[in-house]
């Protein structure tokens, strides 16, 4: 078996040999189940790539996607049997199942009008499949987890009884799969041949999910009630309420008809309430944090977010081969016209170098850039917030860099942009060289 397929299993800590005369009985009804069960899943993504993100849904899913009119949001329909799917795509940072949506919400005149709606919404929604989905995204969680901590205590025990030194090959493998496995399973679609695999193993939680629902009706029955809090995010100024004030209202709906216990940090379930114009969607998350921490390996002083970077790279080419190499920017060790492209992240000037500095680190940048680009054909994707110093950087640089696309983007909070630039035909000429030329024809004009 493959490290893939063997990531593949982990992900969902099921083993496919098990009870296998139960799975055959129950595979057909289960898939048709799973297929039947289609739900809306959104998505937020680093804003000004939505159509990037689109995109990749529609190449990897098959699944046409809505932009919303909400900068930073994507939509689409899946069903669930896919949902292990959607957690590989690289593009988006967290994801929700939609409960409901209204295109055009009509809102009333007064606050007290407007928050009694909400209040009378929270019966009215269908939380039925919405939270069939969720369970399934928690059994995910609670088996990678339990997983984890067994291979822990393996590791403890061998280490107890003075087995450490005698860890095979095939241990010390199985351990790196262990650790590496978000990683590794965002190479399922470079790998079709687990996509079978995959499907059977989230058939087989759906099963789960469905042989345990006693069970589960009696824990919420009992003392263990979940947790949840409502986060409401608003966009707009027409509204007459906060956001507080509709998330306060909607929650304490919420809480009444499920008897859930509000807990704004050690929640089980968040609820979302997100609000744009006329637009209201309602959306249980289904992810704690950002997608983009998943194979983060290392945070020095900045850390570009893996779903910007995937952003950049999607730009000029899909599935570039990427390694890791210190080198100064400045002076590049690569020959002269040997770079096809340049896909980076310049130093905005606030945790890294300072805004003064990039007045002389820019055109340097573009500089040595333009040297190792080929003419013609070389393109450069580079990400800055010092807008200003680029912009007036590049204007001395019209003769070897041409601007083809700008892509605006909001980073926490900070307003961005990327630049998509092309190499003229030019041939790059050494600033002394051209210097020494210039002085040439100077000399020429006297004689």
């Amino acid at each position: 078996m493959s490290d893939i397929q063997e990531a593949a299993n982990q992900l969902l800590d099921v083993n496919l040999h098990e009870d296998e005369s139960s799975i055959q009985v129950t595979d057909n009804g289960l898939r048709s189940e799973s297929e039947q069960l289609q739900v809306i899943i959104g998505a937020t993504v680093p804003t000004g790539f939505e159509q990037t993100a689109a995109d990749e849904v529609q190449e990897k899913l098959g699944s046409s996607c809505k932009i919303s009119k909400d900068r930073g949001k994507i939509y689409f329909d899946v069903s669930v049997e896919r949902l292990a799917q959607v957690h590989c795509l690289r593009s988006v940072d967290n994801l929700f199942v939609v409960v409901q949506e209204f295109k055009d919400y009509q809102f009333q005149k007064t606050k007290e009008e407007v928050l009694q709606d909400f209040e009378d919404l929270a019966g009215k929604l269908p939380w039925s499949d919405p939270l069939k989905v969720w369970k399934i995204n928690t059994s995910f969680k609670k088996k990678k987890t339990k997983r984890k901590k067994i291979n822990q205590n393996s590791s403890k025990e061998k280490i107890d009884n003075g087995q450490a030194d005698k860890t095979d090959e095939r241990d010390i493998k199985k351990e790196f799969t262990n650790n590496t496995l978000d990683s590794q399973i965002l190479d399922y679609y470079e790998n079709p041949a687990i996509k079978e695999e995959i499907s059977t193993l989230v058939s087989d939680d759906l099963a789960s999910c469905r042989g345990d629902t006693d069970e589960i009706s009696k824990e919420e029955t009992e003392p263990q009630v979940l947790k949840f809090r409502v986060t409401c995010n608003r966009a707009g100024e027409k509204h007459c309420f906060t956001s507080n004030e509709a998330a306060r209202n909607f929650g304490g709906a919420v809480q009444d008809y499920f008897k859930w216990k509000a807990d704004m940090t050690n929640f089980d379930v968040e609820v979302l309430l997100n609000i744009h114009d006329n637009e209201v969607i309602v959306g249980i998350a289904l992810t704690e944090e950002s997608l983009h921490r998943r194979n983060v390996t290392h945070f020095g002083p900045t850390t570009l977010r893996s779903t910007l970077a995937y952003g950049m790279l999607s730009k000029p080419s899909w599935g570039l081969p990427i390694d890791a190499i210190q080198w100064d920017i400045c002076n590049l060790p690569l020959r002269t016209g040997s770079v096809d492209i340049i896909v980076t992240d310049m130093p905005f000037g606030k945790r890294m170098g300072s805004k003064k500095r990039n007045w002389n680190l820019y055109p340097a940048c573009l500089r040595e850039m333009s040297r190792v680009c080929r003419p013609g054909t070389g393109r450069a994707v580079l990400l800055t917030q010092d807008k200003k110093c680029f912009t007036k950087a590049l204007s001395g640089m019209g003769r070897v860099w041409r601007k083809v696309h700008t892509v605006w983007i909001n980073i926490g909070g900070l307003h961005a942009a990327v630049y998509l630039l092309k190499c003229t035909p030019q041939t790059f000429v050494h600033p002394s060289q051209d210097g020494e030329k210039l002085l040439g024809n100077a000399k020429n004009e006297d004689d």
